[in-house]
């Protein structure tokens, strides 16, 4: 059993080839075992002779346009990341190299479950080093006209509970609440991106969506899902939500302490409350976990089996 106190990366490599959701361009993935402390870095392999390490955090997101988005100081972006990142932050991966030959990461099935199930098979390494988490100390809120996101202290976990509400009879009104440390997350890790049929033309004019089908998206038309085999969990769409506010979350380096409730939000917003936290050095600590003792809630999630 792996000790939850000590970060970990994977055990071995990955790799992986797909298309991207947004540019449909085909792209090769691969993910690499990284040491104690480096965090988890994205490198384009297309870009010679130039930057081209790109960090996942809230202050290099360039865009939040239907996925997020991050760059750097050379322009080097790498794109719709969240899938992927929520993954890592769900089944406890602090290090890994993830190499990539084009911007957008693969797209895969539209959910995490790809991902999970790859770092499953391929297992987790332990290491000798303390794992570092970010308690939430004062309580940070972003409001939009109907929207919002707050995040308030929690001494022992950290939960997320979202709603959406969206004008249309199949997706409507949803809510759920994971407790990101306690609960099987199959059902968010499985959970698709999702469009209405309507709102096609508009992302084709966009530029955005090219790789978009029925393999990779839930696709809702009236009262109907367009997809054959309907919906994975009855949640599914506000769960995705979740998880790609998880993905988000993770833009922050460290696993978060705190409750965090949303209505209506996406990444814009989920960006926005990483940027209002770390301004004020009060509104959180920095713990480092030694030692035996743990709060009783990271338990050790990494007895899971694949998705079916």
């Amino acid at each position: 059993m792996m000790s939850i106190l000590n970060q970990k990366t994977i055990s071995n490599p990955i790799k992986i080839s797909g298309i991207g959701l947004h540019t449909g361009k085909h792209v090769n993935l691969s993910i690499f075992p990284a040491a104690p402390n480096t965090g988890i870095t994205f490198k384009r392999i297309d870009v010679k002779d130039m930057d081209n390490i790109v960090i996942p955090n809230f202050q290099n997101v360039s865009s939040t346009l239907l996925c997020t988005t991050i760059e750097n100081r050379k322009g080097i972006k790498v794109s719709t990341i969240e899938h992927l990142m929520g993954a890592l932050y769900g089944i406890g991966v602090d290090n890994a190299l993830i190499e990539l030959d084009s911007q957008e990461v693969p797209i895969l099935d539209g959910s995490a479950k790809e991902w999970i199930n790859l770092l499953l098979k391929k297992g987790l390494k332990d290491s000798d080093s303390p794992i570092k988490i970010i308690k939430i100390e004062k309580t940070v809120e972003v409001k939009k006209d109907d929207k919002f996101i707050k995040i308030e202290k929690s001494n022992v976990s950290l939960d997320i509970d979202f709603e959406i509400n969206y004008p249309n009879c199949i997706i409507g009104k949803q809510r759920n609440k994971v407790n990101v440390f306690n609960e099987n997350l199959s059902h968010v890790f499985e959970s698709r991106t999702f469009c209405k049929y309507e709102d096609i033309d508009q992302l084709k004019k966009l530029g955005l969506a090219k790789g978009g089908n029925l393999d990779n998206a839930l696709v809702v038309k009236g009262n109907k899902i367009l997809n054959s085999n309907g919906l994975r969990n009855n949640k599914e769409f506000v769960n995705h939500k979740i998880l790609d506010c998880m993905g988000d979350l993770y833009l922050s380096g460290f696993k978060l302490i705190g409750s965090l409730v949303c209505s209506q939000g996406g990444h814009s917003l989920t960006n926005e409350l990483l940027q209002k936290i770390f301004i004020n050095q009060t509104n959180y600590s920095l713990i480092e976990l030694k030692g035996k003792h743990l709060p009783h809630s990271l338990i050790d999630k990494y007895r899971l089996k694949s998705i079916a």
